[in-house]
């Protein structure tokens, strides 16, 4: 791993409306290569942190930098950062109207504007990636959530994203789903690819990541390994948390 960052974020701070202070100036760094997992209670500002670090939320205060690109200046091309970042969500956003290659192909020739043939050959090689190139002609109503969720995954590596971002890509999942979602995570952090995972899955945390992230009302309360964390937590709050997580 290199210790180049991928993702610096500086006193990031979102408030929504007047009384709604999401994100209570968070600062993190990403490594090139480096697999980051953020835990934390239900409304902590774990996905407002994710969403701000490819601008689908705008930060209120505070800058992002991208492979060297500072998201919130305004002369930013944001678009082409974005296209940098895969991101997957906890829904699976495929159009139900297209197959599965189709959904593959789509942002491949329209944002990179990629040729059909080579746009086909990089997303049947993704599909393979992810374990599932026989439902190439399969539309999403015809797949599992989570051979959904590995459609989703596979549309975002076709890009060739120098990141992924992934917002609790399990969590509309059914128990014996979550599992084949997981394996793909897995196996993309052992190829090195730069992750941020926003999750509940602690056993995720704890096998893949590098550093995990511990964030409360909006703040990052503690961040180490995940033996750091899970095991000699410092902070009674991410005792507490981890206490109560593990114990399910």
């Amino acid at each position: 791993m290199t210790t180049k960052p991928m993702i610096t974020v500086t006193d990031l701070h979102k408030t929504f409306g007047e009384h709604i202070h999401a994100v209570r100036g968070v600062s993190l760094s990403v490594a090139t290569g480096e697999v980051v997992v953020i835990v934390g209670p239900s409304g902590s500002g774990k996905s407002t942190v994710l969403r701000c670090m490819n601008t689908l939320e705008t930060p209120t205060q505070g800058s992002v930098l991208v492979d060297g690109v500072e998201l919130t200046d305004r002369d930013a091309d944001i678009d082409a950062a974005r296209a940098e970042m895969g991101m997957v969500f906890q829904q699976f956003n495929l159009f139900s109207h297209l197959t599965v290659l189709q959904n593959v192909t789509l942002a491949q020739r329209k944002v990179r504007a990629i040729g059909k043939a080579e746009a086909a050959a990089e997303a049947m090689r993704q599909l393979t990636r992810v374990g599932i190139p026989e439902k190439a002609g399969s539309y999403p109503r015809q797949l599992s959530g989570g051979q959904q969720q590995r459609v989703a995954i596979a549309r975002s590596l076709a890009m060739n994203p120098k990141v992924m971002l992934f917002d609790e890509p399990t969590s509309a999942l059914d128990p014996e789903m979550i599992k084949e979602v997981l394996d793909v995570m897995l196996e993309l952090a052992a190829e090195g690819m730069t992750m941020i995972v926003v999750t509940h899955e602690m056993g995720f945390a704890r096998a893949a990541a590098d550093r995990v992230f511990f964030m409360d009302e909006g703040l990052i309360v503690e961040s180490g390994t995940p033996e750091d964390l899970f095991d000699n937590a410092k902070e009674e709050r991410t005792q507490d948390f981890f206490a109560k997580v593990l114990s399910h």
